[in-house]
């Protein structure tokens, strides 16, 4: 009696593979000494995306930038850069990112096209590739026409604009930037958000960007990381971190008899979250329904005969999110050189 043919096995059916993070962060820590700068940190940044560190000067953030780029050893954890470890491959990381610090660093010197080919010949970027880098970089960052200017001849938004084109020239898969904009006038901060954007899509960039800047990390942002005291306070969209505050609106109103407090009226109004007392007859509501609450507001002083001195609406900001999660507004402190710089010497509070 033969056999018959051998039973078929069944199909396999395994979900594929999740996309490796372009980085990795995992319970890193940063000490000097008995100074704890970063305190167990995690986070992932996908892909294509623009990432933004938000915090006050001191926070750690640049220690956590110079941590992922290879500038200063790991005390715990681990931070990991397209797959690749950075205590143990920091070769390899360095050859896929772009690093442009906060300090200007180019050669005033040197010609805008100079400090170019010179990164670029740092990097062993060969010269047919190094030429065409150049003139495609220059166009993207808008420093065509002076690119036989010397450097010190360029305003203070151009210069960042040549900081950023050097980070790129050779062609870097992923792109820290720590503070970009920093003494930057205005109308130069927003053209460096766009050419960013842009630079993201046309060049196919993960962007991290450190800043103080509530401004920066909402309109350039996909994601915010809160950084405070060395932690991770708070991590998503600025939509969905915003949405994370109680109350959707923000009102600010000061009455004329400042006297009065009016904080217990100012709870029990249609919509009220939550009242801050400002002194000096200022409040600061949080509400759901922003309409109701002002209109309830202006009937609760002409009720009581108490003149409205300032009004004003508006809708939840990352400034109210860092209050949320803090319990204090975003402070632009020094940074102590002990944590930053050297270990403390004996004796010396962090």
């Amino acid at each position: 009696m033969t056999s018959g043919p051998p039973s078929a096995k069944p199909a396999s059916h395994q979900a594929p593979a999740a996309p490796t993070p372009a980085i990795a962060v995992q319970n890193i820590v940063k000490r000097y000494g008995t100074f704890e700068a970063v305190s167990g940190v995690s986070f992932e940044v996908a892909d294509g995306e623009i990432f933004g560190l938000l915090g006050p000067n001191g926070a750690g953030k640049s220690t956590l930038i110079r941590m992922m780029t290879t500038l200063i050893p790991v005390t715990a954890g681990r931070a990991l850069i397209a797959g690749h470890d950075v205590a143990h491959e920091p070769n390899a990381v360095r050859n896929i990112i772009g690093v442009i610090p906060q300090a200007l660093t180019s050669d005033i010197d040197l010609t805008v096209e100079e400090n170019l080919s010179i990164y670029a010949k740092l990097y062993g970027v060969p010269r047919a590739e190094r030429e065409r880098n150049i003139a495609t970089l220059l166009e993207a960052v808008d420093l065509t026409k002076w690119r036989e200017a010397q450097t010190k001849t360029l305003s203070g938004g151009m210069r960042r604009r040549l900081e950023i084109a050097r980070g790129l020239i050779h062609s870097p898969r992923i792109f820290f930037l720590d503070e970009p904009t920093t003494g930057l006038d205005p109308v130069s901060r927003v053209a460096v958000w766009e050419m960013l954007d842009k630079l993201r899509t046309t060049m196919k960039l993960t962007i991290l960007i450190t800043t103080h800047y509530m401004d920066e990390a909402d309109n350039l942002c996909d994601r915010i990381a809160i950084i405070d005291h060395g932690k991770l306070v708070a991590l998503d969209t600025p939509l969905a971190l915003k949405s994370s505050v109680p109350g959707s609106s923000v009102i600010e109103v000061q009455f004329g008899r400042n006297q009065i407090d009016r904080k217990p009226q100012l709870e029990h109004l249609g919509g009220v979250t939550g009242v801050e007392s400002r002194g000096s007859g200022e409040y600061r509501l949080m509400t759901s329904n922003g309409s109701l609450t002002t209109t309830q507001l202006v009937e609760m002083a002409t009720a009581a005969n108490d003149p409205i001195r300032g009004l004003s609406v508006q809708n939840t900001t990352l400034d109210d999110v860092f209050v949320y999660y803090t319990g204090r507004q975003l402070r632009d402190e020094q940074v102590k050189a002990v944590g930053f710089m050297m270990p403390p010497r004996p004796g010396m509070q962090p």
